[in-house]
């Protein structure tokens, strides 16, 4: 799996070493030293994940997230927040910013890539989807205001009175069954 992974650390050291494991592993690796030059990699380059240092000087980690995160151009990168931060408050307030997962450092290479891949894995199928939501939005099956999540849950309220309804092979158009 090749996927674009910005590393964001201002200790030159830790970004060498992740985009050194990185690389060797096949993935594209982006590089930044600050918060402001994370957030224009970001917008500029559109990674798949983000690699993100909470503790740098100037703008940290967890202002750096909040603002990928509210960007809806960049809203659905994925961020893994990379600290030595362990207490508890810490990841709470990383979460509240809008971070999906956490590495403690020194980074365990397991863990790095199993994390990397799993989160790339999902925003590829989101990804997919939001490109189907805008295909079926241009070619009229779902309206252009709504989103296919509401499109079906509105077919589901029409088909059981806001219940689940069993679907068949047949529903999903499988012959048989």
């Amino acid at each position: 799996m090749s996927a674009r992974v910005l590393v964001v650390d201002d200790v030159l050291p830790n970004v060498k070493l992740l985009a050194a494991k990185l690389t060797r592993e096949y993935f594209n690796v982006l590089t930044a030293f600050n918060g402001p030059d994370a957030l224009e990699m970001v917008r500029k380059e559109s990674p798949d994940i983000v690699l993100l240092d909470v503790m740098m000087p100037g703008m940290d980690g967890f202002e750096v997230c909040e603002k990928i995160r509210s960007d809806p151009a960049t809203m659905h990168i994925p961020v893994v927040m990379v600290t030595a931060l362990s207490d508890i408050a810490d990841r709470v307030r990383g979460l509240e910013a809008g971070a999906d997962d956490f590495l403690t450092k020194p980074v365990n290479d397991i863990a790095l890539f199993a994390r990397v891949r799993s989160l790339v894995r999902l925003k590829m199928m989101m990804d997919e989807w939001r490109l189907r939501e805008t295909t079926s939005g241009q070619f009229g099956v779902i309206e252009r205001s709504g989103t296919m999540l509401s499109e079906s849950l509105r077919a589901r309220k029409r088909a059981g009175a806001g219940g689940f309804r069993a679907r068949s092979r047949k529903d999903h158009g499988h012959a048989g069954a």
